[in-house]
């Protein structure tokens, strides 16, 4: 099934769409999309709950997010493409959870900044505690999968010192969604196809059956490090085809326009502007 929260930011709604496409509201079952309500999500049969009318805006499909966990250079391609090595372990990076966003939500470029790239990845988020774990059981730890775009300022990220958070956490960094998919619609999370257009230009293509370390891999490495919670997000690695492999470079302006896809997992779309 496909989840969704919808309503103006900070004031979403959890939701569900039905079998002919339909939202359907989600209040009367369950406050949020959050914490332990994400390990009970296949109870729910959206045929009995209430309509959703008109266009809402989407947020994020998960709430109460502890913490946004990203894996760097996990497509050896795209490794190769930012003029490093694949790693032989995940490389791990934290994304503030203040840059969460919708999935139509503006990408704000920050005041002094001028190298605003895009990555689409597959987004992960985790439905039951996970520590521990081998990689055999992974999976049965996952609620659902996601359209992630880590958003990033490579001069931040690269040219100013310190970890790669600062250029990963500005606001509006991290659109999610349209939808949350449950497992079982989504099937094998290591064979989805993904894409990323600026102004109708295809910039990335790739699939998940390339990346270095797969989905189950990572969420047992990372549990092994801390605990994994009910809510937590996992973007796993984005293909080759960012503005800063580009030659010349290329980085988003205002006025740009980015879709970015996940087979069976969505279409989102984002105008950038200049933040105010």
């Amino acid at each position: 099934m496909k989840f969704l929260r919808y309503g103006p930011p900070g004031e979403e709604r959890p939701g569900v769409v039905d079998q002919d496409g339909r939202m359907r509201d989600l209040s009367d079952m369950m406050s949020d999309l959050s914490g332990a309500n994400l390990a009970r999500l296949g109870r729910v049969n959206p045929e009995n709950l209430p309509r959703v009318e008109g266009a809402p805006r989407l947020g994020p499909p998960v709430g109460g997010v502890g913490k946004v966990l990203c894996i760097g250079l996990n497509y050896s391609d795209h490794a190769a493409e930012s003029g490093m090595a694949a790693p032989d372990e995940p490389i791990l990076f934290l994304k503030a959870t203040s840059a969460l966003s919708g999935p139509n939500d503006p990408i704000p470029i920050p005041k002094g900044a001028g190298k605003v790239d895009w990555e689409v990845e597959l987004g992960v988020v985790i439905g039951r505690a996970a520590k521990y774990v081998s990689v055999e059981q992974a999976l049965s730890h996952v609620a659902g999968y996601c359209v992630f775009n880590d958003v990033s300022e490579r001069a931040f990220q690269l040219e100013r010192g310190g970890q790669w958070t600062k250029g990963k956490s500005c606001d509006g960094f991290g659109p999610v969604g349209p939808w949350l998919v449950t497992p079982d619609e989504v099937g094998d999370p290591q064979r989805l196809a993904m894409d990323l257009t600026v102004n109708g230009e295809v910039m990335q293509t790739g699939a998940t059956t390339t990346m270095i370390f797969s989905v189950a891999q990572i969420i047992s490495y990372l549990s092994r490090m801390m605990t994994l919670h009910p809510g937590d997000i996992i973007a796993t690695g984005t293909p080759p085809g960012v503005g800063m492999g580009k030659s010349p470079q290329r980085y988003l302006k205002p006025g740009d326009i980015v879709e970015a896809s996940v087979e069976g997992l969505g279409r989102q779309k984002q105008v950038v502007e200049a933040d105010r």
